[in-house]
């Protein structure tokens, strides 16, 4: 496949310009004028139109809560057990929910999707395309962090259950750690006698790759008290971490840039329904992006749907943030966030085919996405 005569906003250059794009075998293969096409190459002409990267979703339940289906189609919490990290996001996917369509139709191509936030720990994200009917052969990532939450949430749905304080969510989470090196230790003194093993302990097991630094905690934290426990802990225990939410991130960003870790900022575009939220604003994006910060603008899907998500980009460029910031926030920014800038984020030779062809400026509510090639297959043509 050939997209000849676009304009190429390739989230690497600021500065957009006109060319072509081979896409075959799935990958970007060439990158510039004159391309010359192979037997019966399939050539689209996208002159007059804008050339984007699949956009991508930093942080989002996308196929966790099914469309109109209320509480039966709710699979994003876990409301037995405040701690349940050996849950998989992956084993709660619906791929035929519409909002997963409706993601692709509006160009979001790939999404870091998993359990909520009302547990301490929740889970397992995973990364996947958004086209394709069975999850095991649309992810990326099977395993990509381990979902866990400070604040409110653990306090609201466990209030009667033990877990009543800030100070009581980190207790338990600091003892699920304890646990795990001490089970981990164990594990490794035995030398693989299954006489003396510790007995198997799933959740210890699950958080193995977390202290192993082998994926990061995706740590949900709206409040500025809550980001600086969610780095404490981090650094406590040398792990690898990720923030999300960051609702009140710009009144720490001094502490956030000696941090250093990436930034999943929102959703703004919702109501905000508890107190920790009350401080939404779309422009804390660009205020963090100006401080230096990888910063990823997030959807947060259901709580903002999936497709607006170049419309919460946007709507930061109009409170302040740089367009091509915006961009990169929606695209090269989350697929680092997430692990798999490799692959995805950016029109570059060698990464997946994954392209939209949009009639305008993505970041307008006015443009309309006419086509999404994902994997070098169109997809999407509207």
């Amino acid at each position: 496949m050939i997209i000849s005569n676009g304009t190429i906003h390739d989230a690497i250059h600021e500065e957009a310009y006109q060319s072509d794009i081979a896409i075959r075998d799935g990958v970007i293969t060439e990158i510039g004028t004159n391309i010359q096409p192979l037997e019966n190459e399939e050539i689209i002409d996208a002159a007059g139109m804008q050339i984007y990267p699949g956009l991508v979703e930093a942080h989002s339940h996308l196929g966790l809560r099914t469309s109109g289906a209320g509480n039966m189609g709710m699979d994003i919490n876990e409301k037995s057990n405040i701690m349940t990290p050996y849950l998989r996001g992956i084993d709660g996917f619906y791929p035929q929910d519409m909002s997963v369509r409706k993601a692709l139709e509006a160009g979001v191509t790939t999404v870091c999707a998993g359990p909520g936030s009302s547990n301490i720990i929740g889970g397992t994200f995973f990364v996947t395309k958004t086209y394709g009917s069975s999850i095991d052969k649309m992810v990326m990532v099977k395993t990509a962090a381990m979902k866990c939450a400070f604040g409110e949430n653990p306090k609201n749905l466990y209030g009667t259950k033990g877990c009543t304080s800030r100070m009581t969510v980190t207790g338990k989470f600091r003892e699920m750690l304890y646990l795990t090196q001490d089970y981990m230790l164990r594990k490794e003194a035995a030398h693989g006698d299954i006489q003396k093993m510790p007995k198997f302990d799933m959740n210890c097991e699950a958080m193995i790759p977390v202290l192993r630094r082998e994926i990061p905690l995706k740590a949900h934290a709206h409040r500025a008290d809550d980001l600086c426990t969610a780095i404490r802990i981090a650094k406590e225990f040398d792990l690898k971490l990720t923030l999300e939410h960051c609702t009140e991130a710009a009144m720490i960003v001094e502490e956030l840039q000696e941090a250093g870790y990436p930034l999943a900022v929102g959703p703004a575009l919702s109501f905000p329904g508890k107190s920790e939220c009350t401080s939404y604003s779309f422009e804390t994006p660009g205020i963090l992006a100006r401080a230096g910060l990888s910063v990823s603008i997030i959807t947060d899907h259901s709580v903002v749907p999936q497709e607006n998500l170049p419309i919460c980009a946007g709507l930061a460029v109009r409170a302040g943030m740089d367009p091509f910031a915006a961009l990169q926030a929606i695209t090269i920014n989350p697929a680092k966030h997430i692990g798999v800038e490799s692959r995805v984020g950016s029109i570059e030779i060698g990464k997946d085919g994954d392209v939209l062809v949009a009639t305008g400026d993505i970041l307008l509510n006015s443009t309309k996405v006419k086509m999404v090639i994902l994997n070098g297959k169109c997809v999407v043509n509207q």
